[in-house]
């Protein structure tokens, strides 16, 4: 899938490849190694498309939306869980039982929040934003996910203007354990 556009389409471009991911951990056998690996792909995604989220797509919603410190709000609220649940996956090899239990809570929790975005949040942001607006952010949410970090940090802050001066340092200290380890390489 190509990534680019406008925020909308960018998002939406993420939300399917982490479709393809659970797909992609479904189709492993209960246990097999490849499950942690691609577990582990799932989270450096996740991970980044939601700072990148907290870092400008729900400020922006805050900002044009009517009502949308409320939305906003609950979108972190998911956020939190699903962060939570990353970490506790984290952890864990492919054999253990949690390993299963928490994938598909995760999966149910990502696709219920995906179809909320998507159903709801898109189309009101799309209605309050001029195409420049939404192309800007766009681009915004691509260079955040450069630089987000890669693992769960569910203490960090989740709003600006923390989230925007600890995020990319995170992202640095998280991308280099990941090149030591090879984690997300495969």
């Amino acid at each position: 899938m190509g990534h680019g556009g406008n925020v909308i389409a960018e998002l939406t471009t993420d939300h399917r490849e982490v479709d393809e991911l659970f797909a992609q951990i479904e189709a492993q056998q209960v246990g097999d190694p490849r499950r942690r690996e691609l577990a582990d792909e799932l989270t450096i995604e996740l991970v980044r498309h939601s700072v990148a989220e907290e870092m400008h797509l729900y400020p922006a919603v805050r900002e044009h939306v009517e009502g949308g410190g409320e939305i906003a709000d609950k979108e972190l609220t998911d956020h939190a869980q699903v962060e939570q649940h990353l970490k506790d996956l984290e952890g864990l090899d492919a054999e253990d039982p949690q390993f299963n239990h928490l994938v598909a809570k995760l999966k149910l929790e990502v696709s219920e929040h995906v179809r909320d975005e998507e159903d709801r949040l898109f189309p009101l942001l799309a209605a309050a934003c001029t195409p420049e607006v939404l192309d800007d952010l766009g681009g915004k949410i691509r260079t955040a996910k450069k630089t987000a970090p890669t693992r769960p940090h569910p203490s960090a802050p989740d709003t600006p203007p923390g989230n925007k001066l600890l995020g990319p340092g995170t992202g640095l200290v998280d991308r280099a354990r990941d090149l030591l380890t090879g984690r997300g390489k495969s």
